[in-house]
């Protein structure tokens, strides 16, 4: 059995394939058709096992499970215990890590995205006050101009008398 030192080092580093596979089927816009699917057939199929096993590819959570047991299978990963305790010690633990970095990255990509819309927001505001002033500078000269120029009829009677 490795040091507890080794294990914690080998259940931060085995979680990060866990989180990468579990986000990556259940969240991002490569595997959307299929989990679209899942999603569809997780709340219209009639048997109840279909519905379970069509959820588990739109819950991170729920996939990590399973990915981790598969990774456990290749690995043959376990924490504190020898035996078959070790594999179910290492299989929640690698969960738990597994959801706290989807967690960690789910906020992450919220903070980068609220940034982006500020930015974008930003980008807007600064683009709507360019475009007045660039409109201004025609009300601006009309005041600039002296009293003969804007008032051209009072100051041609002025002259004449």
């Amino acid at each position: 059995m490795p040091s507890l030192t080794a294990q914690i080092l080998w259940l931060l580093i085995l979680a990060i394939p866990v989180a990468s596979v579990a986000w990556t089927v259940t969240h991002e816009e490569v595997l959307r058709e299929p989990r679209e699917y899942c999603k569809e057939q997780s709340e219209v199929a009639t048997a109840l096992w279909r519905r379970k096993l069509f959820y588990l590819f739109t819950c991170e959570y729920c996939f990590s499970h399973y990915v981790t047991a598969i990774l456990l299978v290749i690995t043959r990963f376990r924490m504190l215990y020898p035996d078959w305790r070790g594999y179910m010690v290492s299989l929640f633990a690698l969960v738990w890590v597994a959801n706290v970095y989807m967690g960690g990255f789910a906020r992450l990509r919220l903070d980068i995205r609220d940034e982006r819309i500020q930015i974008k927001s930003k980008s807007l505001e600064l683009q709507s006050k360019e475009e007045e002033m660039d409109a201004e500078p025609a009300a601006y000269s009309s005041r600039m101009r002296g009293p003969a120029e804007r008032f051209p009829i009072e100051a041609n009677s002025l002259r004449e008398k």
